[in-house]
């Protein structure tokens, strides 16, 4: 999997469209949040405004709420990043993402609070089948009038987008900008804070997933292991060691048919 070294492009606030839909299939809810997602469109991305948009683009937005894409990812948790709530301190979470279609996919974070969230690894490409756990990170502000905001959602969000990409493509992010008609918002996810206190079934499974992330960051920091393959002799001969025995052997027998002359 190719992974992206930098984090240059998180100090970056993304845009929301205003006529984003997750669900595939309309309902009076989906229907509310529509009206409602509509009369915001003042998100910034890469300080570029969002007002002046052309029609084109308005009826790509219009055109992918009547086909939606096809989601390319597969997201545990689904909706929602949990953090434990620690004031004052940089807090993780771990999503696991995986490459549900028969393609090669890069995916991407981006989210409204740059200066005090990001992600590791920020971006990718996953193989058909491949899945990480991805660690997000984010410092935890003091509360306001000492208010303990445990197991309540933050006004801070999370953006994964998608991209399908050919086998052998370095992940950079400018794929995202350079292919912008073919990517898929795959979830906004909300910031929930979870009190480290109390066990619950989703702090377990943050604890699991954290523990998962950390050991393959240990794995990618050990050398390769000694290459156990065949030797390559001379200019590029191969002599696995069957071979070589055999050659001993029949040199042995060779010998001992001179010395019985």
């Amino acid at each position: 999997m190719a992974v992206a070294d930098s984090h240059h492009h998180h100090h970056q606030k993304w845009m929301l469209c205003g006529l984003w839909q997750s669900a595939t299939t309309s309902s009076p809810s989906s229907t509310q949040n529509l009206r409602n997602n509509s009369q915001n469109h003042n998100y910034q991305n890469g300080g570029v405004g969002s007002t002046n948009r052309s029609s084109s683009s308005t009826v790509s937005s219009l055109s992918s709420l009547i086909f939606p894409a096809r989601r390319r990812l597969r997201l545990d948790p689904s909706s929602n990043l949990y953090f434990p709530y620690e004031p004052g301190k940089q807090a993780r979470s771990a999503i696991r993402i995986k490459n549900s279609s028969k393609s090669y996919v890069a995916f991407k974070f981006q989210t409204t609070a740059p200066k005090s969230c990001y992600m590791r690894p920020p971006g990718g490409i996953l193989a058909p089948g491949e899945n990480l756990v991805a660690t997000v990170f984010k410092f935890v502000e003091h509360p306001e009038n000492n208010e303990k905001p445990t197991d309540q959602k933050s006004k801070v969000k999370f953006k994964i987008m998608s991209l399908k990409v050919k086998e052998g493509t370095d992940f950079v992010p400018e794929l995202f900008d350079e292919q912008r008609d073919r990517v898929t918002i795959e979830r906004i996810l909300q910031v929930v804070f979870l009190d480290p206190e109390r066990s619950t079934t989703a702090l377990e499974k943050l604890k699991r997933q954290l523990a998962e992330a950390d050991a393959a960051t240990e794995a990618r920091k050990k050398p390769p292991p000694p290459d156990t393959g065949p030797r390559v002799v001379g200019e590029g001969l191969v002599i696995d060691e069957w071979k070589e025995r055999r050659e001993k052997y029949l040199a042995r027998q060779q010998v001992k048919a001179v010395d019985s002359m």
